[in-house]
């Protein structure tokens, strides 16, 4: 495989696993919730539309799925206390549970998947993992939004 094919075998392989765990360990959630969910983690107090924008998805079906995790407790809506008009989303102290919860059932659900591999192979997927989290924090543009 050539540098070109790395980053993009790294993607297609990353949401086939992330599908199979969700799959083999029965997790029936949508994925949107979980992407929502971690985007929240990472920088709570988030406009619907800067979360819609950051999940790719619209607004208004951003808006329902805010209503379904605040139905369920795992985020709060409140005024922006920059502009009343607007809402900011949190999560809370259950979502980053249920967040916690559901990293750990992909882990084990995963984990036989690489019971074979030796030292040098951990190590290698340990700095893969942090290379890939230092590429992966989005970058903000200067008014604001994500690029």
């Amino acid at each position: 495989m050539n540098r070109d094919e790395v980053i993009s075998s790294i993607v297609v392989s990353a949401h086939a696993l992330a599908r199979i765990a969700a799959q083999d360990a029965a997790n029936d959630a949508p994925a949107a919730q979980w992407r929502a969910l971690t985007l929240l983690e990472r920088e709570s107090g988030q406009r619907v539309g800067a979360l819609a924008r950051a999940s790719r998805t619209t607004q208004p079906g951003m808006t329902r799925l805010v209503g379904d995790l605040e139905r369920a407790g795992l985020v709060t809506r409140s005024p922006d206390p920059s502009d009343s008009r607007a809402i900011v989303v949190d999560i809370t102290a259950t979502g980053r549970k249920a967040l916690t919860e559901w990293r750990e059932s992909f882990r084990v659900t995963l984990a036989p998947r690489f019971a074979d591999l030796d030292a040098a192979d951990w190590e290698a997927l340990h700095r893969a993992a942090e290379i890939l989290a230092a590429h992966s924090i989005e970058q903000l543009s200067q008014n604001g939004e994500r690029e």
